[in-house]
C-alpha cells in the first residue's frame, strides 16, 4: 500500500506560526523551477498555501472541497496541475474541517483506515512526482496523523524562542501514534525559521534546546531561514515565492533611474528577498542531500535529477 511514498515529506509542528507553509511553498517551488516534479499537499483547513502561491482568488481554489471528498471516499487524489511549471497542488481550506470530523468518526471503528486516508489517496499519483511535500495543520490531530502516516520523512520548522519549541513534543507524540502503520517514518531534520542572523548565541541556544527536546541524535539542519518580514509580507501580497520576488527585485529599475526619468515604480522593492531566497536555496539543497543519503542503501532508489537545486 505504501509503494511510491518513499519521497513524501511532512512539514509539521504542533504549533502554528513557525513557517510550515512558507517552507513548503518555497522549497517546493524552488525545486520545481529546477526541474523536479513536485506535488504540494495542503492539509491545513486555513489553506494558507493559496496565499503563498497566489491562487487565493483563482477559480481553482475550492477551499479543500476536492481533497476533503477524496479523504472521505478513499479515492485517488486529483491534484490541480500547473500552479507553477512542474508544481501541482492538492488544495486545502475550510472543507478539511469536515474531512477531519469524518476521519475522527471513522477512527472509532477503523483507526488504521483513518490514519491511512491520505496515504491511500497519494499512492495512485505518487509515481508522477519526484517529491511530495505535505503542509500539516498545527492543531487538527486527525489530519496531522493522516499526513504523517503518508510520509517517509518529517521536516520540523521551529523558531528560536522556547515557546515555539513546545510543539516539538506534540510532533514526537504524533510520530509515535502512526509508527504502527508507518514504521519507516523518520525525522529528516529540524530547521530554524525566522532567525536573527546577528543573534548567534540565541541561535546556538535554540539548537541546543531542540536537542534537549528531541534527544541528542535529532538532526538540526545547517540551513536556516532568516527573519525578513518586509520580503515575507511582499511575497504573500504579490503571490510570489522568495526566489520569484528576488528575480523581480533585481530586474527592477534602480532608484536613480526612476528619479532621473521621473517615473513611479509599483514593482517589488524588498531587497531582503535576495538573502531570503538564498536561505531557501540552501534548505532545498540540504533536504535533497539528506533524502539522497537516506536512499543510498536502497538500490535503484537514489534521488537524481539533472536539474538539481536552483
Amino acid at each position: 500500500m505504501r509503494q511510491g511514498l518513499e519521497r513524501v515529506v511532512a512539514v509539521v509542528n504542533g504549533k502554528g506560526g513557525v513557517g510550515k507553509t512558507t517552507i513548503t511553498a518555497n522549497i517546493g517551488g524552488m525545486l520545481a523551477a529546477s526541474g523536479y516534479r513536485i506535488l504540494l499537499v495542503d492539509m491545513d483547513p486555513q489553506g494558507n498555501l493559496a496565499e503563498e502561491l497566489g491562487y487565493t482568488n483563482r477559480p481553482v481554489n475550492d477551499d479543500g472541497l476536492a481533497l476533503s471528498r477524496t479523504l472521505a471516499s478513499g479515492s485517488a487524489a486529483q491534484p490541480v496541475a500547473g500552479i507553477r511549471a512542474n508544481l501541482d497542488v492538492l488544495i486545502g481550506g475550510a472543507h478539511l474541517d469536515t474531512a477531519a470530523a469524518g476521519l475522527t468518526m471513522k477512527a472509532r471503528k477503523d483507526p488504521s483506515g483513518a490514519k491511512s486516508a491520505l496515504a491511500s489517496a497519494l499512492v495512485p499519483v505518487a509515481p508522477d512526482y519526484d517529491l511530495i511535500f505535505i503542509d500539516c495543520p498545527p492543531g487538527q490531530e486527525t489530519l496531522q496523523q493522516a499526513a504523517l502516516a503518508a510520509a517517509r520523512w518529517a521536516l520540523i520548522p521551529v523558531k528560536t524562542d522556547a515557546s515555539s519549541r513546545k510543539g516539538l513534543r506534540d510532533v514526537a507524540r504524533r510520530l509515535d501514534a502512526v509508527i504502527d502503520i508507518n514504521p519507516n517514518l523518520d525525522l529528516l531534520g529540524v530547521v530554524l525559521f525566522g532567525v536573527n542572523r546577528s543573534a548567534h548565541r540565541v541561535v546556538e541556544a535554540a539548537r541546543e534546546g531542540v536537542r534537549e527536546d528531541l534527544g541528542d541524535g535529532a538532526p538540526v539542519l545547517s540551513a536556516s531561514i532568516r527573519h525578513a518580514e518586509a520580503a515575507a509580507q511582499e511575497s504573500r501580497e504579490r503571490g510570489l515565492l522568495a526566489f520569484e520576488l528576488e528575480e523581480a527585485v533585481l530586474a527592477a529599475p534602480k532608484w536613480w533611474e526612476l528619479r532621473r526619468n521621473n517615473v513611479q515604480h509599483d514593482g517589488p522593492r524588498s531587497r531582503s528577498a535576495v538573502g531570503l531566497a538564498e536561505d531557501f536555496q540552501a534548505l532545498g539543497e540540504e533536504v535533497i542531500a539528506r533524502i539522497a543519503a537516506g536512499e543510498a542503501a536502497a538500490p535503484g532508489q537514489a534521488l537524481a535529477k539533472a536539474g538539481g537545486a536552483r
